[in-house]
């Protein structure tokens, strides 16, 4: 259909004209439109009007191929304009408040001029000219335009020139952008025109996922920013959206997400989230999974989310005492309990909550929580059903030798006597499970080291190096091969062979290691290599403790 057949047909907005009837331009139409009408457009033809019309769409048929290049000029052009736009539009709403009319086309201007800026984000190298323009300032002051249509517009603006991928292709334009839109309070203003959004309206719900989409591909883009984020009221915001009663969705997904890449290595962020009374939040809405599985897959990512958001934040030490107080322990407990999906990910939350001197306090309650009911038999039997969630056996297994290794650490007097008294019960079954595992993980790191020392060797022959990185490098996939769980099974050995009250004990571990070829010079070894490795005190008069504590445990063994 050419331009003039374009123009000629004008359907009548009563009843439809049926397509088959669309053949000529200007004839074949009196049976299925109204004489007058027919009429109208006889008397229209000649007219300036139309003239104008049909030039104005040759023109931009004629344009569209020399449009395509975006260059300085160009922009330079187009941001112009949308300052004049932008400041007519504000003109006219302080003149005319109560009068919509007035203010209307220029808002419809103004709003199109933005949809043409779109163009800017494929050519990231010009980023430069939206700053030393005042573009960026007067985009941001339009996030709080009281249209919320402009505001989500912009969003929607920011969101393509922050897209990630096209951040790396120039580093230089993508460093000048976040440095104006950060030096604008960018978060604190998206935040403000989120709080006014209603997300029963599609286009502001929309809105939302776009803004958090912002906020997301600058962290990626300098994770440094998270807790400015964070404290510009984002993470208000994202724990208040989380926690109201509203039906699953995208956002509340987003939200999960954004949470949890907020508190990744952040203390500031995790302190934050804990005086925010967040830990309460993410153990309400992860108690909803505590006998019920995610209804969808993006469901259950966002369980995943709030887990990790969760064990995150117990890295810091003052949140395991708002999870204690929150009981948070009786929770995971009962998930551990109900074999649901949630069971992995609690497991993992425990390992958090226990591990260090940080945890004891969280140890000795889950004694008395009766735990130890719980997670033993998630020690004897690894469960099968452990591939829905993503988790691999190895994985699980760490976790549950890692809590058992905090309990070890951290549990005094009758609490202590309780745990270790599970290892005798049955014939001590659990020393026979111990050193099953012991066997099986000694066997897949021997078979990393001797992969890693062919590799050595043919190193050595081209002439290579080996540096320090390397050998970190081969030390980090002996720890990913098993080495790590062995180092902890290790731990549990030795932790238990010092008990003088239970000798039965240390008979049955020395019993099967001579029974299975095993070495007692091995388990001393694996124990001085764990102690060396040892990085993770929170000072060195803490390391050098600790280092001191398991190379004695190892020669007593």
């Amino acid at each position: 259909m050419d331009v003039g057949e374009l123009l000629n047909y004008q359907p009548d907005r009563g009843a439809k004209r049926p397509r088959g009837e669309d053949g000529g331009a200007a004839g074949g139409d009196d049976n299925s439109r109204g004489g007058k009408q027919h009429e109208m457009k006889e008397t229209e033809e000649p007219t300036g009007d139309r003239k104008m019309i049909l030039e104005k769409l040759m023109d931009q048929d004629g344009e569209e191929p020399e449009a395509e290049p975006v260059d300085e000029s160009s922009v330079k052009k187009m941001i112009l304009t949308f300052e004049k736009r932008s400041y007519k539009n504000q003109e006219l709403r302080i003149k005319f408040p109560d009068n919509p009319e007035k203010f209307m086309e220029s808002e419809l201007d103004l709003n199109d001029i933005i949809q043409e800026m779109h163009v800017i984000a494929t050519m990231p190298d010009l980023y430069h000219l939206l700053v030393e323009l005042n573009a960026v300032h007067s985009l941001l002051g339009l996030l709080s335009h009281e249209n919320t249509d402009v505001a989500i517009a912009v969003v929607d603006l920011l969101q393509e020139l922050t897209d990630i991928d096209t951040l790396h292709e120039s580093e230089e334009g993508a460093e000048v952008l976040i440095d104006a839109l950060l030096e604008g309070q960018v978060v604190a203003l998206l935040v403000q025109n989120m709080e006014r959004l209603d997300e029963q309206v599609k286009e502001e719900a929309d809105g939302i996922y776009n803004t958090l989409a912002i906020t997301e591909n600058m962290a990626e883009f300098r994770p440094g920013l998270c807790t400015e984020a964070a404290q510009q009221g984002l993470m208000q915001w994202l724990l208040k959206r989380i926690k109201a009663k509203m039906p699953f969705d995208a956002n509340k997904l987003y939200c999960s997400e954004i949470l949890a890449i907020l508190l990744q290595n952040n203390d500031t962020t995790r302190e934050l989230l804990g005086e925010m009374d967040g830990i309460d939040v993410l153990l309400q809405q992860l108690s909803v999974f505590k006998r019920h599985n995610p209804n969808t897959a993006e469901e259950q990512e966002m369980m995943e989310n709030l887990f990790d958001a969760l064990c995150s934040c117990l890295m810091l030490s003052s949140n395991r005492d708002r999870f204690l107080k929150g009981e948070g322990l009786q929770l995971m407990n009962l998930m551990l309990r109900e074999k649901k999906m949630s069971r992995t990910s609690a497991l993992k939350v425990l390992d958090h909550a226990m591990i260090g001197p940080e945890g004891a306090d969280n140890c000795h309650k889950f004694v008395d929580v009766l735990g130890l009911r719980t997670i033993f038999p998630l020690f004897m039997k690894t469960p099968k059903k452990m591939k829905k969630t993503g988790t691999s056996e190895k994985e699980h297994e760490e976790h549950i030798c890692s809590v058992i290794a905090s309990m070890l650490r951290n549990l005094k007097s009758q609490q202590r006597t309780r745990l270790l008294n599970k290892f005798t019960e049955n014939d001590c079954e659990k020393v026979d499970r111990l050193m099953e595992l012991y066997f099986k993980y000694m066997e897949a790191v021997q078979q990393a080291d001797k992969r890693i020392e062919g590799e050595k060797h043919e190193m050595v022959r081209r002439g290579e190096i080996l540096d320090d990185s390397m050998e970190d490098e081969f030390y980090l996939r002996r720890l990913d091969a098993g080495l790590f769980v062995l180092q902890l099974l290790c731990y549990i050995m030795v932790e238990i062979e010092i008990n003088g009250e239970l000798k039965h004990l240390q008979q049955r571990v020395h019993q099967i290691l001579n029974i299975r070829g095993g070495s007692v010079k091995v388990v001393r070894h694996i124990m001085r290599e764990y102690a060396e490795s040892i990085g993770d005190g929170k000072s060195d008069e803490f390391k050098e403790a600790e280092r001191k504590r398991i190379m004695d445990l190892a020669d007593n063994f």
